[in-house]
């Protein structure tokens, strides 16, 4: 890749985060709160899919 094209997309880049940074605040404030169950849930479904990836490099 050219070397402008990296500068332009690193300026892109810290645009977008400069936009959005002020904006996440609010978000989480208005977001709802995940019970313990929830957290659990997506905890267990994280593991299983990095035990599968676990399972699909150890097979390579």
């Amino acid at each position: 890749m050219d070397l402008w094209m990296k500068i332009g997309m690193a300026v892109l880049l810290g645009a977008v985060l400069l936009f959005l940074i002020p904006r996440i605040k609010p978000m989480m404030e208005a977001s709802r709160k995940g019970s313990r169950e929830e957290w659990l849930g997506l905890g267990l479904i994280l593991l299983l899919v990095a035990g599968f990836v676990a399972f699909l490099m150890s097979t390579i």
